[in-house]
């Protein structure tokens, strides 16, 4: 298993836009990808699920990927974080 922590720095937050995008992509992976806020955890295939996070600029996120693919995976998601939000 793979896991990263990150706190977004977007104004906005996680927001609707870049968030398709992120669901998208996260579909052509094989691995089990959780995104968690506090308490509060989803599944990252899952636009309504994530955008019900409520994540907002200078909160931390953890995000857990398992899986046959979880190197790629957690590779290609720790960036479009850090390039999106």
């Amino acid at each position: 298993m793979k896991e990263f922590k990150y706190t977004v720095t977007d104004p906005v937050g996680i927001h609707a836009r870049p968030a398709g995008i992120l669901v998208k992509e996260a579909k052509n992976f094989v691995s089990k990808i959780t995104i968690t806020k506090g308490e509060k955890s989803a599944d990252m295939r899952k636009l309504l699920a994530l955008m019900g996070l409520g994540v907002k600029q200078g909160e931390e996120v953890t995000v857990q990927i398992e899986g046959d693919d979880e190197e790629a995976c957690a590779a290609y998601i720790e960036k479009f974080f850090s390039e999106n939000f």
